[in-house]
């Protein structure tokens, strides 16, 4: 029979996963289990174990730096109740474990050692897979290929990765933009963590020293603005603008993703900061013959939304890979169409049907199918008082699509828009905007958003990218000046799932920068780290012919 405090903290579980019905099982928690590292170090580690379970299920290993207990806990907690043996490990040098935090640096060969012990254990249940979302993700990613490779017999059967990806530095260097609210936003929490502090509150406070540190120049002096002190990784991160430094290839597990075999479950959503990496990697499985199941969801990276569907996503995946039960889901990929405000399942993505059509920039403000004429539209952008970020998928707790019309007002913001549609037009896959710029700075960003327009007025983020130019770290390659001076620019923006209605408008926004989502440019061209000065950019878009300012839209026919 349960006991008070388990029947409390079932209800408490119960409400922070609206929508979940919980397992049978009462659990059993063990907790600060020692785990052994081959260097003698040794991590903790909480055990759930569901009493009465036969065994039928997987042993499930979660490794994450946030802690064991809270929501995390609750998560581990929610698996056991359906059966699974649930073995939670914090990273090296987080909430008791020893050894010192180096962020991704030391997680395959710590996975590695961890899976072993697992499987010597007496409670392990024969069968392994492992879970988690962000960071316990990328620890997924970490071991999975190596394992299969090198240690078969302790590699994991089966891997769930929720809003996550196997390389951090793509996303910290965003096509060669610095991602300077996740990433020092983020070191901020993790050096509370260090400090006794409660990790995943602590990015939800108000912080005002974050917030001034945000406008703080140089940029690597950003962490002692926020704490008072360098971190660093925050250091690390700044100096390393090019993605093909060992610093970070040495972190990045994308090349293996096709090695993996095992079966997967891929859940994220179209406002999460992992978004197109995630959507990439499961390209990569579905190329090389190992096709995920994949939830793409209304959600951000911290939505609350996502816990019920992700769950039962979870178990029933679990489930149908290691006891053969049947799931109900019809088709590999489930994913909501935003605008529809609805689901569809899917054969894969992007769904077939999918094309590239062109839209071209007016000047003037239009957008058409039809080639533009020539024309130039002219804008300046002010590092000094540079353009500001309007919402975007962030590790804040609202990423939904905002409202840009008094945005788009900004004398620094240029847009485009169609005119009223007559019949719905369905995005479905990664637009590519590509702007032909010239710009008197030696470095400057291309900052590029897609909005639904509605008859009202309200013009609302559909999805949006950002690419460096004639910084020392940019990637990919910068495009040549032709010998009218301008540069065509090719900016791929977040994967998308929209339709835009019959009388809706399609816009497009165009400026140089959205701070402090990606940190300002200050346009000399010298290194990011150590910039001190900014210089305004004078910026030109051509228009004209097929190959003036244009976006292909991935227009998805059913």
């Amino acid at each position: 029979m349960a006991t008070l405090r388990q029947r409390f903290t079932r209800m408490v579980d119960g409400l922070s996963r609206q929508g979940v019905d919980l397992g049978p099982h009462e659990v059993m928690i063990e907790k600060d289990l020692r785990v052994p590292m081959t260097d003698g170090v040794e991590l903790l580690a909480d055990l759930y174990r569901p009493v009465g379970a036969d065994g039928s299920l997987p042993t499930v290993v979660i490794r994450g730096p946030y802690g064991r207990s809270g929501t995390l806990g609750g998560a581990a907690r929610v698996l056991a109740y359906e059966g699974f043996t649930v073995v939670f490990v914090s990273c090296r040098g987080t909430w008791g474990s020893g050894g010192v935090f180096h962020p991704q640096v030391d997680e395959q060969r710590d996975g590695i050692a961890t899976h072993r012990w697992v499987r010597q254990q007496p409670w392990f249940t024969g069968r392994l897979a492992t879970f988690g979302e962000s960071y316990m993700g990328y620890t997924q990613w970490a071991v999975a290929a190596k394992m299969q490779r090198d240690d078969p017999a302790n590699a994991p059967e089966a891997l769930v990765l929720q809003i996550t990806m196997p390389d951090f530095g793509a996303i910290t260097w965003d096509n060669g933009a610095y991602s300077l609210r996740n990433a020092l936003g983020w070191s901020r929490m993790m050096d509370r963590m260090e400090r006794g502090g409660t990790a995943l509150l602590g990015m939800l406070l108000p912080d005002p020293k974050l917030e001034k540190a945000f406008d703080v120049l140089p940029l690597s002096a950003g962490d002692s603005a926020a704490t008072g002190h360098p971190i660093r990784w925050y250091q690390d991160w700044v100096a390393h603008e090019k993605l093909t430094d060992e610093y970070w290839t040495q972190q990045s597990h994308t090349a293996s993703v096709p090695e993996v075999t095992a079966p997967i479950l891929m859940v994220t959503g179209w406002y999460d900061i992992f978004l197109p990496s995630q959507l990439r990697n499961y390209r990569q499985l579905v190329d090389a013959g190992n096709p995920p199941r994949l939830t793409v969801g209304p959600w951000g990276h911290i939505s609350r939304g996502k816990a019920a569907p992700a769950h039962r996503d979870t178990v029933a995946f679990l489930k149908e890979t290691f006891r053969g039960d049947a799931w109900d889901r019809p088709a590999p990929v489930h994913a909501f169409q935003t605008g529809a405000d609805q689901w569809h399942d899917l054969a894969v993505w992007p769904p077939e049907g999918s094309t590239a059509q062109e839209w071209f920039a007016r000047a003037g403000g239009g957008l058409s199918t039809d080639a533009a004429p020539a024309g130039t539209t002219a804008f300046t952008y002010d590092p000094d008082e540079p353009t500001p970020a309007l919402g975007g998928p962030s590790l804040l707790p609202k990423t939904e699509p905002v409202d840009n019309a008094e945005h788009e007002k900004r004398d620094d913001v240029v847009t485009f828009r169609s005119d009223r549609l007559i019949a719905p037009v369905d995005l479905a896959g990664e637009p590519i905007a590509r702007v032909r710029i010239s710009s008197s700075a030696p470095s400057f960003d291309v900052f590029v958003r897609i909005t639904d327009v509605h008859p009202d007025g309200r013009s609302l983020t559909v999805c949006d990218g950002i690419r460096r130019i004639g910084s020392i770290g940019t990637a990919p390659t910068d495009p040549e000046v032709d010998t009218d001076g301008f540069r065509d620019v090719a900016v791929p923006l977040w994967p998308t799932f929209h339709r835009f209605a019959p009388g809706h408008r399609i816009g497009i926004q165009v400026s140089s920068g959205a701070h402090p989502r990606y940190a300002r440019n200050p346009g000399t061209g010298d290194p990011a780290a150590a910039a001190p000065v900014t210089v305004v950019a004078h910026q030109l878009i051509a228009h004209g012919g097929a190959e003036g300012t244009r976006i292909e839209l991935p227009v998805w026919t059913r």
